[in-house]
């Protein structure tokens, strides 16, 4: 899941928010698919079917991939040396299954490289504590240990910003007010209930998306952040704290924050990785409840000591980026690709193990599958594991622009249009199946808008109807490496999941998203699932149907 600011918590905010009990454990012996479960239409291998859930469910090495990817390799921020090691375990790894065509694709540039190689935040006085708190990735170090009392930033209108003009040098900076924590009644983590999932099959079109546009409360708040952020820049603070958006000494967080005023489009704002260096301050996100703790002993008038020492390597000398790609070459129908793939990249509180190298793992488990059993697909079968998912699915639009094609924007062609580039194989490209969103099996697919898919994915799926997977929803699902195929009109489905972390990501882009959070059991069953999926689809007479493409 993209960790861009605003639109994809507005995005990821389509999951389905109700938590109810789990369903019944679906692991189990190996159920024997039978001919009668096979459907009229779609020609179903049962022969393979079986192979492939055997294979998935008791021959697995999904969770040794999760372990590599997170224990041994760690947290996996685009641009660093950990990614590049990951990218380099998945080609080596598809090498040795037998796929020579396995590579790391360059593309870019992206930007500066970022390490944290060191971070300490402790309370000195009223009484000594350690904080729970991570630094902003590409946030710069602090040059040693700050030390001293903090200062908070009580701030209502841009009229009070005048009262702390000449005393936040050097200093430590609490941003805002304490944050609300409400209290948690029920468990985050959930399965998808029965009448959740009919909520999703019977869902309407989404229709055309709105772009985003500030409410007038919004636009001001964020007028008044761009000015609090220009005078801690321009006063010389030394570090500035932050409360984490999530609770129970969970810390959320992604990258530092360049300030733009809200008047500015998103596409055209600098980012911290970027190559021109943009001005960015120290930032550092503290666990809620103990920055609120800080807060309310200022506000009682106690005065609050802390340390804080960040130290950070930047790495610009090579800007590019990565993917990883390889295939499995089909037969009489090899120009023809079906693809799956998902993000490689993480952010770097954790070692991003829901999000993504349980869906990492299982893209490349499909393959493994599909390679050990010696299936032999009609059509080329290719995996793209991506990078820099989080800073904006930029890898996976990179691919989607030089092999398939592009949007050309109103302003390079003519106003309030757009029109499309398109390459070779963009006639040739079958569909695209992504993996993301966590660790929860699969309980269907969102269709994204294309109708004409649903009795085609109806009767592959039916194999695996007893596994939960038969739920597939008209709706659409964004922020993730889908998008930038569906952009361009090509076939581009997620896997409607059992969203595990909960809908406030207590795992995803915090510090807990370690390998104890990933579900075993379910990685095995969307492995089994997405692995048939995908092989029945690289052996159909025909492609599947594409959406009209529209010219806006």
């Amino acid at each position: 899941m993209q960790g861009v600011p605003v639109m994809s918590e507005a995005t990821r905010a389509q999951v389905s928010r109700s938590r109810k009990t789990a369903l019944t454990a679906f692991f189990c012996p190996v159920v024997l698919l039978t001919a009668g479960m096979a459907a009229a239409q779609e020609k179903i291998n049962l022969d393979a079917a079986n192979r492939i859930r055997d294979a998935a469910l008791n021959h697995s090495q999904i969770m040794e991939m999760v372990g590599y990817l997170t224990d041994v390799v760690g947290p996996r921020l685009t641009g660093s040396p950990n990614l590049k090691r990951a990218e380099e375990y998945a080609r080596d790894k598809l090498r040795d299954w037998g796929l020579e065509n396995a590579h790391l694709e360059a593309w870019g540039p992206f930007g500066r490289g970022w390490s944290l190689e060191g971070f300490t935040a402790n309370v000195l006085s009223p009484r000594f504590s350690s904080l729970i708190a991570y630094p902003k990735a590409w946030s710069p170090g602090t040059n040693g240990t700050v030390r001293g009392e903090v200062v908070l930033l009580d701030v209502k209108t841009v009229a009070d910003l005048d009262k702390y003009k000449g005393t936040l040098k050097g200093k430590i900076v609490l941003f805002s007010p304490a944050r609300h924590v409400d209290p948690l009644f029920d468990p985050p983590a959930h399965r998808q209930a029965d009448e959740e999932l009919l909520r999703l099959a019977n869902a309407q079109p989404s229709g055309e998306p709105r772009p985003f546009q500030f409410t007038p409360e919004q636009r001001s708040a964020e007028e008044l952040n761009y000015r609090k952020w220009q005078l801690i820049r321009n006063e010389g603070a030394a570090v500035v704290l932050q409360p984490s958006y999530r609770d129970a000494g969970t810390v959320y967080v992604t990258a530092a924050t360049v300030p733009y005023p809200p008047d500015v489009p998103f596409e055209k704002r600098a980012h911290a990785w970027d190559l021109s260096k943009p001005a960015v301050s120290p930032q550092v996100c503290v666990a809620a409840e103990q920055y609120n703790g800080i807060v309310r002993q200022v506000t009682r008038g106690i005065p609050v000591q802390l340390e804080v020492n960040l130290a950070v390597r930047f790495s610009d000398d090579d800007p590019m980026s990565h993917n990883v790609i390889a295939e499995i070459p089909g037969a009489d129908l090899k120009d023809e690709v079906v693809m799956v793939g998902g993000s490689i990249d993480s952010w770097h509180s954790a070692v991003g193990a829901t999000d993504n190298a349980a869906g990492a793992a299982t893209a490349l488990e499909v393959i493994r599958i599909l390679q050990f059993l010696k299936l032999k697909p009609r059509r080329t079968v290719r995996i793209g594991l991506w990078s820099a998912e989080e800073q904006g699915t930029l890898g996976s639009h990179a691919y989607v622009a030089a092999h398939l094609g592009r949007k050309v924007s109103a302003a390079e062609d003519q106003p309030g249009r757009a029109r499309y580039e398109f390459k070779p194989e963009y006639e040739k490209f079958d569909a695209y199946f992504n993996f993301d969103y966590g660790t929860g099996r699969i309980r269907g697919l969102y269709l994204q808008g294309n109708e004409a898919a649903r009795p085609i994915f109806r009767e592959l799926l039916d194999p695996y109807r007893d596994l939960g997977a038969s739920t597939l929803s008209i709706a659409d699902i964004g922020a993730t490496d889908h998008i930038p195929f569906d952009e361009v009109g090509l076939p581009a489905f997620q896997w409607i999941r059992d969203y595990m972390e909960g809908d406030d990501t207590r795992a995803a882009h915090t510090n807990m998203d370690t390998y104890d959070h990933v579900l075993e059991d379910d990685l095995k069953q969307s492995a089994a699932v997405a692995a048939s999926l995908i092989y029945h689809l690289a052996t159909r007479d025909e492609r599947i149907p594409r959406k009209p493409l529209l010219p806006h």
